[in-house]
């Protein structure tokens, strides 16, 4: 049986206001806005809106949250295939999201990549990867490109608890130690691989904190449902590869709401742990941190109302779009630039 963290919500006497009231107003709209829009995904597949496959971070929103909001402009995202949090954290349009998901034109990709392979240059989203660690090399060669030129931009690199268990894991995270890049890797430890416990197949409890002594890291562990704990541990981070001291491992304790993917019904949980981890959803645990620092329900409510707002119009506007012309849908599918079959 997976292992639930239980941790006890901090006391208003032990809270820190390091972080301030704005950034935190930030850091909930951003929270809100990633559940609105996923949920909404899912309510769109159900309405045959939405095609193929997608993997929704339900219940995850705070570690893409906390790492975003401690970013400077220039920082790059490199994601897995649940990639639509970090993309909608570093300020993509929902829009955007939601389009490519419905195979829009407008979308990102204009409607050609679908939900695992959303790409934002211009925002510094480096490309979901669907194929399980891939990315995690791609990200050590953005880190060595910003030290080799001087650059002080950060590559931070997400990636599920399987992905621990992936030999391209332990050669990112030798040859940035061995180089001192400026990355930082994330473990976004859902308790899950797919449909398998993570506990299950690997021979340490923390399957990414336990194995960085071995690159000369050490452990760090964080309540991933907690947007300013996951915000204090990405400042120190980015602040220690700024300074030329070399990658992060930083694993968050979180839980997806949902099933791996749309086609998963996730009945190999035990009974009773999703109704436990919901306990401590994020969104949840960050509204109650609001109004601990006296930000009063008018203020909160206006955030939930206004990304509602903003979520529905950009429902609306998908719905309105054209699908990618023929002509976009058929270009670069070979290296000439054409469709047609080579034999």
């Amino acid at each position: 049986m997976a292992k639930i963290e239980d941790r006890a919500p901090p006391s208003p006497a032990s809270l820190n206001d390091d972080i301030g009231e704005a950034k935190r107003l930030t850091m909930y709209r951003m929270q809100v806005e990633i559940r609105e829009t996923e949920q909404r995904a899912h309510d769109l597949f159900l309405q045959n809106l939405v095609k193929g496959t997608s993997h929704l971070s339900l219940g995850q929103e705070a570690v893409a949250t906390g790492f975003a909001a401690a970013m400077r402009q220039g920082d790059l995202s490199f994601c897995t295939y649940r990639g639509h949090a970090h993309t909608l954290a570093r300020g993509v349009p929902i829009a955007k999201v939601l389009g490519e998901l419905m195979l829009r034109d407008i979308g990102l990709m204009r409607g050609k990549g679908g939900s695992m392979h959303l790409t934002s240059i211009d925002h510094g989203v480096m490309g979901s990867y669907a194929i399980i660690g891939s990315h995690l090399p791609i990200a050590c060669g953005a880190a060595w490109r910003a030290q080799y030129k001087g650059d002080k931009d950060v590559s931070v690199c997400f990636f599920g608890d399987g992905t621990t268990n992936i030999g391209a894991f332990h050669e990112a995270l030798n040859f940035a130690a061995v180089w001192k890049l400026p990355v930082i890797f994330v473990c976004e430890n859902n308790l899950y691989m797919e449909y398998t416990p993570i506990g299950d197949v690997t021979a340490v409890a923390h399957p990414a904190a336990d194995r960085a002594s071995a690159y000369g890291l050490p452990s760090i562990i964080v309540d991933g449902n907690d947007a300013d704990a996951v915000y204090r541990a990405a400042i120190t981070a980015y602040e220690k590869a700024r300074a030329g001291g070399g990658p992060s491992l930083i694993e968050c304790m979180t839980y997806r709401h949902s099933g791996h993917s749309r086609a998963d019904p996730a009945k190999y949980r035990p009974e009773g742990e999703l109704e436990k981890w919901k306990e401590r959803d994020p969104i949840k645990i960050y509204r109650e941190r609001l109004k601990q620092f006296g930000i009063g329900e008018a203020a909160i409510l206006g955030i939930e109302t206004d990304v509602k707002r903003r979520v529905d119009e950009a429902t609306e506007k998908c719905k309105a779009a054209a699908p990618p012309a023929l002509e976009l849908l058929t270009a670069d599918v070979y290296a000439d630039g054409g469709f047609a079959w080579r034999n």
